[in-house]
């Protein structure tokens, strides 16, 4: 809770948010939007989404196949990591979306030709102009297409309009990134996921960023002696120097009942969520184990239940559930924090 970020000091700004965990899971983003928002001092909405607005972050597919908010000066080097591994483990994927040689091809080319006159473009244009010369031949092809352009340092997520996050050109939008060769990026990439996840593992890391074996014990290995060790279950586990004395001095904020959105890095950021949900209440966090996370109520590092917003957008009302039932205290904690919750501008 400490490393994250969720309990003690907060981060000064969502950019540095972001930047100190590595990349932040967003396939559901609104819920991103309040992950970050909650470890900064200001837990401002506002202010992450003009962090978008501004440039300064971005959403794309660097990592397990699936949509992440990443500082965008840092989007190039993940990229340059992960992406032959990923593009080439879609390919069967992509074959039954019609996606050929060609599509890919074409599909650019109207895209930086709408972008060149538009600058930024909704999904539903792209996509239309894309259908209008018969690219989309399956439900999937679209969003399949964009993933790809997307890792191949073409397109990237930006600015929001509304609910709505609008697609640019990665060089127009990214005109500085910061290049890193491979030895360098995969150090920086263990090197901010230690701070911000540990103590964790190189499998905790292999798995998160989408590396192999061999690739995150390179990665370990070039900044280990930045990081104290930890051997739990006889597996080594690396974090922070000073973490443990850092969190015994904010294990009252540490034990406070929090609600955090679905998909929070705290979840999602290990190989092994046990030392945060027990085995026996997994399925009530991830349904059926479809990859689709629940909300999470957390209270001393733990998750005791899940919640859902239900009443209107105007009377929005909190519905807990617990995995035990909720005493009084907690329900009023739980409100309480409902109420604190950032509010979506």
């Amino acid at each position: 809770m400490v490393a994250q970020r969720l309990a003690g000091q907060r981060c000064d700004d969502p950019l540095s948010a972001v930047a100190h965990l590595g990349a932040v899971q967003g396939q559901d983003l609104p819920g991103a939007l309040t992950s970050v928002a909650l470890r900064t001092s200001s837990r401002s909405h506002a202010e992450v989404v003009a962090a978008f607005d501004t440039g300064l972050l971005v959403r794309s597919w660097p990592m397990r196949g699936t949509l992440h908010l990443v500082p965008a000066v840092d989007l190039g080097w993940m990229l340059s990591l992960t992406r032959d591994r990923m593009i080439a483990g879609a390919a069967t994927r992509r074959r039954e979306v019609g996606i050929t040689d060609q599509t890919l091809v074409t599909g650019r080319e109207l895209a930086l030709s709408a972008l060149d006159g538009a600058g930024a473009l909704p999904r539903k244009e792209l996509f239309e102009s894309w259908r209008t010369a018969g690219l989309l031949v399956h439900s999937q092809t679209a969003v399949h297409l964009l993933g790809l352009l997307c890792q191949q340092s073409v397109l990237v997520l930006g600015p929001l309009a509304g609910r709505e996050q609008l697609v640019v050109s990665y060089a127009d939008w990214i005109p500085q990134p910061r290049h890193l060769d491979r030895p360098e990026a995969l150090a920086e990439l263990a090197r901010r996921y230690l701070r911000s996840h540990g103590p964790a593992t190189v499998a905790d890391l292999a798995r998160w960023a989408s590396l192999t074996l061999t690739e995150a014990r390179a990665a370990v290995a070039a900044v280990r002696d930045e990081f104290d060790h930890l051997r739990i279950d006889e597996v080594e586990h690396l974090h922070q120097p000073g973490l443990i004395e850092y969190w015994q001095d904010h294990r009252d904020d540490v034990a406070q009942l929090q609600l955090l959105p679905g998909f929070d890095e705290f979840i999602l950021g290990y190989r092994d969520r046990s030392f945060a949900v027990a085995d026996a209440h997994a399925s009530r966090l991830v349904p059926g184990n479809n990859g689709m996370f629940r909300a999470s109520i957390v209270k001393d590092g733990q998750v005791i239940g899940v919640w859902r917003r239900g009443g209107t957008p105007k009377k929005p009302k909190l519905i807990a559930e617990g995995f035990q039932p909720l005493t009084d205290a907690e329900l009023v904690a739980a409100q309480a924090a409902f109420q604190a919750l950032p509010p979506i501008s």
